[in-house]
């Protein structure tokens, strides 16, 4: 299968702060993070677009029991992107003690951070992250 966009050319991607994802020409909609086929249509006709970084927090969890590797607590969130696509990352720069209801439906950026390695992976990775935007 021919990949529009590998999996190290997104991570360089937001190594550079571009949101990389695919569009797709029969439907039009966004994939994001990518995939090899499109999310509405499963379409494989996608070509790479930037993300423009804007959201809307939709559901997040605290993190209080975490995987081995890594230190709790943290906040783990989806967002809906104004692309449509929904994806998944830290909300930081938050205190997880603070985190309630009153974040979902919130304006959020989209960035990204470096997460460390733990025993199961393949070293550190870029991971995708969101912000509280200003309203």
């Amino acid at each position: 299968m021919d990949y529009k966009l590998t999996y190290d050319q997104y991570q360089e991607g937001l190594e550079q702060g571009k949101l990389l994802g695919l569009k797709c020409n029969g439907c039009a909609a966004v994939t994001f993070p990518p995939k090899s086929l499109c999310r509405e249509c499963n379409g494989s006709d996608l070509n790479v677009t930037e993300i423009k970084g804007h959201g809307t927090l939709r559901t997040f969890t605290v993190i209080r029991v975490p995987p081995k590797g890594f230190t709790s607590p943290y906040v783990v969130a989806m967002a809906e992107i104004d692309e449509g696509a929904w994806v998944m990352g830290n909300l930081v720069d938050i205190n997880p003690d603070d985190a309630d209801m009153s974040l979902i439906g919130k304006k959020v950026r989209i960035g990204s951070q470096i997460v460390k390695g733990d025993t199961y992976s393949g070293g550190d990775s870029r991971v995708v992250t969101f912000t509280l935007a200003e309203e």
